[in-house]
């Protein structure tokens, strides 16, 4: 890898992170397109080199909540504990039934457009038809959390960055759900990324991560992350929840539009 690339990836590892941890969300989700057109990393290598900057990335954003007590509490462990079984299975699945671009490209479309969608009408209604909504069980999240987690690990966002648009959307408020979704999205990275790297000594084809730009991405989003979670409590919520599904919904169209070509 150049040195432009080198920068290439930690200028874009810093600016999705900066923007996206003060929801909870790594930027993985918003990185795999720029890997994909712009870096070229092939399938179903592009998975694991998005969960390698997760791990890379986390302790930015989760240094800065540890220090102020929003990482402890019982949603972190609910989360973790969802999201961890469901990424493994989600890399295998990844690897074994999922390793076309089309394919990938057609399930990238189907869950984000309706996620963005999703995010952006429940932003937009007013504030009291909100908060009336329950929050869910302790049950449902972590039934959630495996789930996503499963996602996750095909998509390579390692679970966290899915469960904080959701559980936001359904009346949780961005302080208390960003912590425990990026804690869950880097454990279940690391373990995703260590699954992947098991898998890519028994199956052929571009499994492995692509070391060098997860590595660079990542240390761009170390301190994007950091630099995200301390901007949180002065960032209007309305507005990032807003840019963020939209951001969603257009990647989502855009994939949608590759498949089909």
């Amino acid at each position: 890898m150049d040195w432009w690339t080198a920068l290439g990836g930690l200028a874009a590892g810093l600016l999705i992170a900066t923007m996206t941890a003060p929801v909870g969300v790594s930027g993985a989700v918003f990185l795999l397109p720029v890997q994909l057109s712009v870096f070229g990393v092939p399938n179903p290598a592009v998975t694991p080199t998005n969960l390698l900057f997760n791990v890379i990335a986390g302790p930015g954003a989760l240094l800065r909540y540890g220090r102020t007590g929003a990482l402890r509490g019982p949603l972190t462990r609910r989360l973790v504990a969802g999201t961890l079984p469901g990424v493994v299975f989600g890399a295998v699945i990844r690897v074994f039934a999922l390793p076309g671009p089309t394919v990938f490209r057609l399930l990238i479309a189907a869950f984000l457009l309706p996620l963005g969608l999703w995010l952006c009408v429940r932003t937009l209604r007013p504030t009291r038809a909100r908060a009336t909504a329950g929050e869910p069980s302790a049950r449902t999240v972590t039934g959630l959390a495996l789930a996503v987690g499963i996602v996750g690990g095909i998509y390579g966002i390692g679970g966290g960055s899915l469960l904080g648009p959701i559980l936001v959307g359904r009346g949780m408020p961005v302080a208390r759900v960003a912590p425990a979704a990026l804690a869950s999205t880097f454990a279940t990275s690391l373990v995703g990324a260590a699954t992947f790297a098991l898998l890519s000594l028994i199956s052929h084809g571009d499994v492995a991560p692509d070391w060098s730009l997860g590595l660079a991405c990542g240390a761009g989003g170390l301190i994007g992350g950091y630099l995200g979670a301390r901007l949180q409590p002065h960032l209007p919520e309305t507005a990032l929840r807003l840019l963020l599904g939209t951001l969603a919904a257009a990647l989502g169209i855009l994939y949608a539009v590759q498949a089909n070509r």
